[in-house]
């Protein structure tokens, strides 16, 4: 899941960034709110983690214009004012979780794959589908009871293919989630990862409708 870390204490973003890659998560940061303010409006993002008190324009203005432009991914406020008027002003601008520093990683950990299910409408860090079973908090996936053995890339694009089961992917969209904003990705990475995959889960899974990308389907041939 491709996640923005806003956040202008470079320690802090750091340590964010890096527990969140730990948990599976692929992560953008920037430290100005009007780059992030841009980023929001013209890329994808499944989550975004997000600092108040920011050079430039600062944390609810840019929530704001989200909002106001239609832009609905999931934000996390990450902020070092505590007062309870002030939650309630980032709840009110559209913010789905307010999280005051300090913080433990393993709560922002929790509440961010919280988000993320919900916003894709599940509820469980479970996930079924076929002999397929997604385990979202362990970072594992098994077939008919089995863990398979797949690399951070592998288990980040079935995750997301399973979270969007029902549609076909376009291969620019599971590249913008697998690399982010890295201009060296290739389509035939994805290619290579897919093969990888169908090798492990059986060629029935996943599916190339050509010309319009990938799906989930229901079971191994």
């Amino acid at each position: 899941m491709r996640v923005l870390v806003v956040e202008d204490d470079p320690m802090i973003a750091t340590d964010v960034c890096e527990a969140l890659d730990g948990a599976g998560f692929l992560t953008e940061s920037c430290a100005e709110g009007n780059d992030a303010s841009f980023r929001g409006d013209t890329e994808d993002y499944d989550l975004v983690i997000l600092d108040l008190g920011l050079p430039g324009l600062d944390g609810l203005s840019i929530l704001k214009q989200w909002r106001a432009a239609g832009r609905a991914m999931p934000v996390l406020i990450l902020t070092a004012r505590g007062a309870w008027s002030e939650r309630v002003e980032g709840i009110e601008a559209g913010a789905d979780d307010y999280l005051p520093k300090p913080f433990r990683m393993e709560e922002l950990i929790a509440r961010a794959r919280a988000l993320v299910r919900r916003a894709s409408g599940h509820g469980s860090a479970i996930h079924d589908h076929g002999d397929l079973r997604l385990d979202g908090n362990r970072m594992s996936l098994s077939l008919r009871g089995k863990t398979l053995n797949l690399t951070g890339l592998e288990y980040r694009l079935v995750a997301y293919l399973i979270h969007h089961r029902g549609r076909t992917i376009p291969v620019t969209e599971l590249l913008e989630h697998l690399y982010g904003d890295d201009e060296s990705r290739e389509a035939n990475a994805i290619e290579a990862i897919i093969t990888r995959l169908r090798r492990k889960l059986g060629s029935g899974y996943i599916v190339n409708r050509r010309g319009f990308g990938y799906e989930l389907r229901g079971a191994p041939e």
